[in-house]
């Protein structure tokens, strides 16, 4: 997944010296409102067992993803996830969770799994959303790497220069309120529709 680049590179919108610009900006008002702030959620509520709310939250994420190839990539991402912990971890909470997605009774979306896992291992809140923006932030530059916005020594630039945004952006998605869940990128989302109708792409989102 390159989360968005690839649109916006085929559209010749982004340039080298503004991928880490681009991925700030996503971070704030995409990936924190949204992913981030439902996986916060999302691990309170395994951790209090209230697998209603947890399948609130993933329905919410779910929903707040306007895009086709969004929704799809995370629900993928998700299930491969769940299915991988189920072998290496075997939780209980997992099972009950998987148990739900094949009675299409919740999506499966990736930060939901992901707060699920983080949860049944014993990682805390705050960790657990900040390990996943950083993932994020690693995935987004590993994209830029492969499209040629960025080289080795930009890439590690990047990452060490988004972490105190990282940083505010997890305290901010550990704060907000479930029903606050979705975040306001229209210019993303564009880029995002026109990628899902391009002839020739390296991602799938």
């Amino acid at each position: 997944m390159s989360h968005g680049l690839e649109g916006y590179s085929q559209a010749r919108l982004v340039d080298p010296g503004e991928v880490q610009d681009l991925l700030c900006s996503l971070l704030v008002h995409t990936v924190g409102p949204g992913d981030a702030t439902a996986l916060a959620a999302a691990h309170r509520a395994a951790g209090a067992g209230d697998w209603e709310l947890v399948e609130e939250i993933d329905h919410r994420l779910f929903a707040s993803k306007l895009n086709a190839e969004m929704r799809r990539a995370s629900v993928r991402s998700g299930h491969q996830l769940a299915d991988l912990a189920d072998v290496v971890l075997g939780s209980d909470a997992l099972d009950e969770y998987q148990r739900r997605v094949k009675a299409r009774a919740t999506p499966g979306c990736q930060p939901v799994v992901s707060a699920l896992i983080y949860s049944a291992t014993g990682v805390g809140t705050g960790i657990a959303v900040a390990s996943d923006l950083s993932a994020f932030a690693v995935s987004f530059v590993g994209a830029a790497l492969r499209l040629r916005l960025a080289d080795h020594r930009q890439a590690q630039v990047i990452l060490h220069a988004v972490g105190p945004v990282i940083e505010q952006v997890a305290h901010d998605a550990a704060e907000r309120d479930v029903h606050d869940l979705g975040g306001f990128a229209p210019m993303a989302d564009i880029m995002s529709a026109q990628h899902e109708r391009a002839e020739a792409r390296l991602f799938a989102s």
